[in-house]
């Protein structure tokens, strides 16, 4: 199959850019509630420190709404690895201080460490994200936290649209095995290409992930955006798309998008992050909604390190909490429905066999065969086929004009025979004519002297 040439065009960093603003100095709390002292035995020793008078931590509606507190009695994500695949995650904030571990650029534009934010729109996206799955906050319980706040973070920087002259396509698929190969458990893309088709290499990549056991998690895309209905990656088979809802739960109509291919939904709007020169702004968009689940996968695998990655995203799919809006399971807007990370770390499972959001290497093998299918092979014991018998001599070329052998056998020789016969039919009759009116004329004269002769 050709490369997909026009999906390189259209790739949108699916955040509704419009809706960042940054953040004022104090923000009114919102649905925050007491983290309970007691622990379960699993519990993590030091409990996360919570400043209760802190605005940013307390706008965090996600962290109680989603269960995020309750998972953290168990796990905060310690020994996960998470890859932002974006513009790159800023070197400056303290809420990124032990978080990244790692990183590179593969636009060609950035620094070696990934941490030089690529673009001059979008610089800070790559921030916003990384802030979310796993932050580490300011100190003394205050500041942006993230979802898996022990969890760390490669930044792998990536130039989207005129940022960098490098196909898009081939630095997505540079990055996938650079995160895989730099020990990444989850792989975070809050980016879409608004088409549902993807390029050849991103078979390869995708599966070179997969064959390895990482999970992918990657942003449904933005109305708001001018994405309709999800596109690559999101439309991968094996990949988890997560669409976005307001702090009510209900699909978010700028923030969120559409598709069958949905498998979470999480929160999408008036989300916090930090940018990459440490500012706090307030954004909107399913760019955040991936990194929430990216951090509760991470949660999940800190939790169960034995379970492989087909059963961390059935656990996520299985333990979502049913939508109000939703008409089915799963469904267009909110796939199997609001992600929920107590139940997805704590929850009795069932296991399975393989990916529950389907198999790429099967989707491959139907939709890919024109390419795949291998040339045949001889035969071990060669076939003698006899000859055919001689050809004759082809017939001399004559003028079209003139006629031929067939032409005067089955034209020319019965259309004469014919002609000859009606003519002497002809002639026939007009002989028999001209004697009936000849003995008619030798009849006539001597009638009338009889006549005449007779006395009046």
């Amino acid at each position: 199959m050709k490369r997909v040439a026009a999906s390189v065009a259209s790739v949108i960093l699916v955040t509704v850019l419009s809706g960042a603003t940054a953040m004022p100095a104090q923000a009114a709390p919102a649905l925050t509630s007491t983290v309970p002292a007691s622990a379960s035995p699993q519990a993590p020793s030091n409990p996360v420190p919570e400043d209760p008078t802190d605005s940013i931590r307390a706008g965090e509606y996600w962290l109680d709404q989603y269960g995020v507190r309750e998972a953290w009695k168990t796990t905060r994500g310690a020994g996960q690895k998470i890859a932002i695949i974006d513009t790159g995650i800023g070197r400056g904030p303290t809420e990124f201080t032990g978080a990244v571990v790692g990183g590179t650029d593969v636009s060609g534009v950035g620094s070696a460490d990934g941490r030089t934010p690529v673009g001059a729109v979008d610089a800070n996206h790559g921030s916003w994200v990384g802030s979310l799955a796993a932050a580490r906050g300011t100190g003394n319980g205050r500041g942006m936290i993230g979802v898996a706040p022990e969890a760390e973070l490669l930044s792998i920087s990536v130039g989207f649209g005129a940022s960098s002259t490098k196909p898009f396509t081939d630095q997505i698929a540079e990055a996938i095995r650079w995160a895989v190969d730099n020990g990444a458990t989850v792989i975070n893309m809050s980016l879409t290409t608004n088409t549902l088709d993807w390029d050849t290499s991103w078979d390869t990549a995708f599966e070179y992930a997969f064959d390895r056991d990482v999970v992918i998690v990657v942003a449904a895309g933005n109305r708001g955006s001018g994405t309709d209905r999800v596109g690559a990656p999101a439309t991968i088979p094996g990949v988890l798309a997560v669409g976005g809802v307001d702090p009510k739960g209900a699909a978010s109509n700028d923030a969120s998008t559409q598709g069958i291919t949905i498998g979470l939904s999480a929160p999408s709007e008036r989300l916090i992050g930090v940018s990459a020169d440490g500012s706090l702004v307030q954004w909107n968009g399913t760019s955040g909604a991936a990194p929430i689940v990216a951090g509760i996968a991470a949660l999940v695998r800190a939790a169960h390190p034995g379970m492989d990655a087909d059963n961390v995203l059935n656990r996520l799919i299985q333990t979502a909490k049913p939508a109000a809006g939703a008409s089915a399971r799963p469904d267009k807007l909110y796939g199997y429905g609001l992600v929920d990370a107590a139940a997805a770390v704590s929850a009795r499972v069932e296991t399975v066999s393989e990916n529950p959001l389907g198999s790429l290497k099967e989707w491959i093998r139907l939709y890919r065969r024109a390419d795949a299918t291998p040339s045949p092979e001889p035969t071990s014991t060669p076939v003698v086929i006899p000859p055919l018998p001689p050809v004759e001599a082809a017939p001399a070329a004559g003028s079209p004009l003139l006629p031929s052998r067939d032409s005067v056998l089955y034209g020319s020789l019965p259309l004469g025979a014919v002609t000859l016969a009606a003519i002497m039919i002809a002639l026939g009759v007009t002989a028999a004519a001209r004697r009936i009116r000849q003995a008619r004329t030798s009849r006539e004269p001597s009638r009338t002297t009889n006549e005449e002769s007779l006395t009046s």
